[in-house]
């Protein structure tokens, strides 16, 4: 094998520009570029929030208050307002010039609210992300210490902890699958506290729902997309703020912007709250979010496959194969099966029913919609646990297929072959191939494409299926990132970064 130099992947994919909208306060410019089911439980009981009844309709909406008629938004913004917090997050800086004798911290500004009356407030991972020291700064003008008490990279959500000495108050989680196209929205931060900009509140409507494949600065983004998109402005420091309907409930926590110049557009997004209610119970209890899992490949129904099954539209999505003795395989799913319908939920795109299986709680038995060669079925499938799934053996494919192949994070791994090698016109045949990746996952998000070549794993050199066993057996549950270095399939070696 040629030696060559390794470049570190930027992974820049075409895209919109998508921004991160938490704040480096110390220099005051962006980090990376703007940053953001059926569910059998709720967060917690809250109580709905008492607010006038809009009595007129018409291009802007009024209520009648004290015999007098103005904007609902205003009894939205004083019943809730309080609730938003500005969090300052201080992280060590890894790499500092050597004529530099500064500090080596830096302090980022975001925000978030209370959502229970005991302390816990609702942000985005990448507010608090490798924080040492966090501070929130209430409406009331208090700082408190805030613990971290989880975060899931995955969704951009995490959740934190102070102990307020006075009662506070609290924003309701609504109901974002309640939530149309043409809604009104309401967006609340709370950036930069230190200038006077408290609780800032711009309005627009929901543009569009179940946004999926955003690519963020820096190479990052989450592997669980489902966003609400919004025209109600969302700017640097806004990250956590909670996007509000005209009941005063959170349906959305505002994560990112899409801008070519750094500042709002009018194409802001937000994380739909159910994936909140999803994973909130386990970042509580565990510090961490549980996975449900299917255990089959799939990619969106395509036209034809539409057409050939009988469908209404081109939604859902067509399995290309079963993963041996998973529990897609023990309710009875075929390669070729559409699946139109999760939980009774409509399957609408892959990003959506990915966020649709991770949500769902292992060993819950739940209902799956599908349409075989024509004719509409329900397969009743008992979901698993993804990070039991990551800790499967290799499963032996078809019978008419020679490879043995290792199935993680989205790729298909087999033996590089000397045949293999061969075709890729490479004397030598070591580490495994990359046969295919699916669609939206952990692999594809790191820009790993079939074709690729791996040859090591968490820096450990692999030379077969049998070293990627061994090296995964070694890793953590609490795995956030394993580092690869690749050979593409144009030649070029690279050191890539996969977040399970």
């Amino acid at each position: 094998m040629v030696e060559q130099g390794i470049r570190e992947d930027s992974h820049n994919r075409k895209g919109s520009r998508l921004v991160s909208v938490g704040l480096a306060a110390a220099i005051f410019t962006l980090i990376g570029i703007l940053v953001a089911p059926h569910l059998p439980f709720s967060v917690e009981k809250s109580s709905p929030v008492n607010l006038p009844v809009v009595s007129q309709a018409g291009a802007y909406p009024v209520v009648e208050r004290d015999g007098e008629y103005e904007s609902p938004f205003v009894a939205v913004v004083e019943t809730v307002a309080d609730a938003v917090v500005n969090i300052s997050a201080k992280s060590k800086t890894e790499r500092m010039p050597w004529w530099y004798h500064g500090s080596n911290y830096q302090t980022s500004s975001g925000s978030g609210f209370f959502f229970r009356e005991d302390g816990y407030i609702l942000t985005n991972n990448h507010v608090v992300e490798d924080a040492v020291e966090m501070t929130v700064r209430t409406a009331s003008g208090y700082q408190y210490d805030a613990q971290l008490v989880g975060r899931d990279p995955e969704t951009d959500l995490a959740v934190l902890k102070v102990e307020p000495e006075d009662d506070i108050t609290i924003i309701p989680f609504g109901h974002s699958d309640d939530i149309k196209v043409g809604d009104w929205a309401i967006a609340i931060g709370n950036p930069f506290p230190q200038q006077g900009l408290e609780r800032t509140v711009t309005v627009g409507v929901i543009s569009a729902v179940g946004r999926s494949n955003l690519h963020f600065g820096g190479g990052e983004r989450p592997y669980y997309q489902s966003y609400i998109q919004t025209d109600a402005s969302i700017n640097p420091g806004n990250s956590g703020g909670p996007l509000l309907n005209l009941q005063g409930e959170c349906v959305g926590i505002n994560a990112a912007i899409s801008s070519p110049s750094g500042g709002s557009v009018g194409i802001g997004f937000a994380i739909p709250v159910n994936l909140a209610r999803a994973i909130v119970p386990d970042l509580i209890a565990t510090g961490q979010a549980s996975r449900g899992w299917l255990g089959i490949w799939y990619h969106p129904v395509t036209q034809r496959e539409a057409k050939r099954q009988g469908l209404e539209s081109v939604k859902g999505i067509t399995i290309d194969s079963v993963v041996a003795q998973s529990p897609a395989d023990d309710a009875g799913f075929k390669e070729g099966d559409v699946i139109v319908g999760f939980h009774d939920q409509p399957v609408e795109n892959s990003g959506q029913f990915s966020v649709l299986v991770s949500t769902a709680r292992e060993g819950l038995p739940t209902p799956v919609q599908i349409v075989r060669d024509g004719s509409h079925l329900t397969l009743e499938t008992l979901i698993g646990d993804r990070d039991d799934a990551r800790r499967a053996r290799p499963v032996r494919a078809t019978e008419e297929d020679d490879f043995v192949s290792e199935q993680w994070l989205g790729m298909e791994l087999v033996n590089f072959t000397p045949d293999i090698a061969r075709a890729m016109n490479l004397r030598e045949a070591d580490g495994v191939y990359v046969r295919r990746v699916q669609a939206g996952s952990a692999a594809d998000y790191a820009s790993i494409t079939r074709g690729t070549v791996i040859l090591s794993l968490d820096d450990v050199t692999v030379k077969s299926l049998e070293d990627v066993e061994e090296v995964l057996g070694s890793l953590e549950r609490s795995t956030e990132h394993v580092s690869v270095i690749v050979l593409e399939p144009d030649g070029t070696m690279v050191r890539k970064v996969i977040r399970p």
